[in-house]
């Protein structure tokens, strides 16, 4: 399906002259993953009996945990197109806003820059398009079972982001951001590579349940019953510890495309020159698909037979607790709310770590929640900011550190100080933004809290009490930057004022009904609101992060089958 609309989307391209095709093609795009989605529900029935069904050779395996995250994946990403697909602002009147009006009458006004219509997004018609390049990359590496596939899957991904980030031609930062990414992606792409060369190299298979055989295998090396000749036993050309260096390597990769810790450098500088709405993007998808990998990748390396002293999920820790430091102590400094974002991610990369390196039926199934649900706190978070800026039309802000930001079209909030007093411009907005950052925290009773709450208790039953004791420590620390954020919100006074020039300017429209010119109507600027777009998008995403206590146990219950479904339980 994907590939299908990647065709159409391509040839539409190159016939049409439409000025507001970009909109149209985001909205192809959202019916497109729409259905893709109901494409993968339906196919769920041919997985959940067994442990997955093998595609083209034994290049790609269809499992529950694979169909699950892409209809995951599906769903995150129609909702990023939203921001693409509709304008931010609109005029609402609520004398023509009752349903019976809006279906029947139709309010056209003039003013281009009430609805943001001419905003840099709105632009730039290949932005759909690259998307599904990536999600395509993104759905093939959860599903890859070859080390072929695994290459081509994660580069058809990394091209997609790199493009995207530089996507906006008129932005110095996005393009400078842009190649920093392009270059150090490079460079991750170099380990993965040299560690999928070795794994070959060793095990005579590209294959990665072959992989699984061959070092499942090598363990009994020293059993009697493998002895072919003196001195010589089964797979006697093989070691078995080669498999570590090789997978530490390739580790090393994709920990630095999911910007873990000590190869987070890049996130905080990328995150904060690139566009608001591109950042959106390359914080979320990238780091799902690399981890439902790593997942299987994890699990059957570590339950193979052979056991001795090193084994390459160390590292994992290592990263974690790095991560959970790093992530919190270096976001203490930040003053610029995306590199804030960015550190937030490496503290939150942390515990997924954590949660990943332990491969226990318990830490699995916390893994899996602790995912899902920060996909969704985090798309909120970057929607409701995105939000905040086009809320800000009728204001303005006389202060010297704003005028001389860099690149404000495309990242309006770019500061922590711009949220001050924020409280009092849009209250709703507002407790939306705290809320996410409270389940950021692990406030009970959000959503956010039980998702650290599995993760820890996963790790004190598996004896990690050290690791658990950090991520309780680094937690209640993050708590302060965190809680800045909401007194700059409540508590101080706002640098903005309302535009005065807009004050005294009349507004037109006209309501019309079959293209017939019933009535003009005069508006001024409290009729002009966020879309209903991006107000349902955050309404429904707050109130999941909110009322999760309420209806806990669907989310709960296909984490836990999940993992027993790879612990074959």
């Amino acid at each position: 399906m994907l590939i299908t609309s990647l065709i159409y989307l391509l040839l539409s391209n190159a016939i049409t002259l439409r000025r507001d095709k970009s909109i149209l093609y985001s909205r192809v795009a959202i019916i497109v993953l729409i259905y893709s989605c109901l494409l993968a529900i339906f196919s769920l029935y041919l997985t959940y009996l067994d442990t997955g069904i093998g595609l083209y050779g034994g290049l790609f395996h269809a499992t529950s945990i694979t169909q699950i995250f892409h209809i995951f994946i599906f769903l995150i990403c129609a909702t990023i197109l939203q921001l693409t697909a509709f304008h931010p602002r609109r005029v609402w009147i609520a004398e023509y806003s009752s349903l019976s009006k809006l279906f029947l009458y139709n309010f056209l006004y003039y003013r281009t820059k009430i609805a943001n219509k001419m905003g840099e997004q709105f632009k730039i018609i290949e932005y759909p398009l690259i998307l599904l390049f990536i999600i395509t990359g993104a759905i093939f590496l959860v599903s890859t079972s070859d080390l072929v596939s695994i290459f081509l899957s994660i580069e058809l991904q990394s091209y997609g982001l790199y493009l995207l980030s530089t996507l906006y031609r008129n932005s110095e930062l996005a393009t400078s951001g842009g190649l920093t990414y392009f270059l150090l992606g490079g460079l991750s792409s170099c380990f993965i590579l040299l560690g999928t060369s070795l794994l070959y190299a060793n095990s005579g298979t590209t294959n990665l349940d072959g992989i699984y055989v061959i070092t499942s295998l090598s363990d009994l090396t020293n059993d009697d019953l493998a002895v072919v000749e003196p001195n010589q036993t089964l797979l006697y050309w093989y070691k078995s510890y080669y498999i570590n260096f090789s997978l530490l390597i390739l580790s090393v990769g994709f920990l630095f495309k999911v910007s873990a810790a000590p190869f987070h450098f890049w996130s905080p500088d990328v995150y904060d020159a690139i566009p608001t709405i591109v950042t959106t993007f390359v914080a979320i998808v990238a780091k799902i698909s690399i981890f439902i990998f790593l997942l299987e990748l994890v699990h059957y390396t570590s339950n193979s037979l052979f056991n001795f002293e090193f084994s390459w999920t160390s590292s994992l820790l290592v990263s974690s607790l790095l991560s959970l430091v790093v992530g919190t102590v270096v976001g203490l400094a930040q003053f610029r709310i995306k590199r804030l974002f960015a550190y937030s991610t490496i503290s939150h990369v942390g515990f997924i770590l954590l949660a990943l390196s332990i491969n226990s039926i318990e830490s699995i199934q916390a893994f899996i929640f602790y995912l899902m649900q920060y996909s969704i706190s985090n798309l909120n978070a970057f929607i409701i900011l995105i939000s905040v800026g086009y809320s800000f039309y009728c204001y303005v802000n006389n202060s010297n550190e704003y005028k001389q930001l860099v690149d404000k079209n495309n990242s309006p909030i770019q500061l922590i100080s711009q949220l001050k007093g924020y409280f009092y411009i849009n209250p709703v907005l507002a407790l939306s933004l705290t809320i996410t950052i409270f389940s950021f925290v692990g406030i009970p009773p959000l959503i956010g809290f039980f998702a650290k709450q599995m993760v820890l208790s996963a790790a004190l039953d598996s004896g990690y009490v050290f690791l658990a004791l950090v991520a309780i420590l680094t937690s209640v620390i993050s708590a302060v930057y965190y809680l800045n954020i909401i007194k700059q919100i409540f508590y101080d006074k706002s640098e903005y004022t309302v535009n005065s020039d807009l004050l005294n300017i009349d507004l037109h429209g006209n309501i019309s009904k079959n293209n017939v010119l019933l009535q003009k109507v005069r508006f001024n600027t409290n009729n002009i609101i966020l879309s209903s777009s991006l107000t349902i998008t955050i309404s429904v995403l707050t109130l999941i992060i909110l009322l999760f206590i309420f209806i806990p146990q669907e989310w709960l219950s296909m984490a836990n089958i999940l993992a027993l479904i790879i612990f074959n339980a």
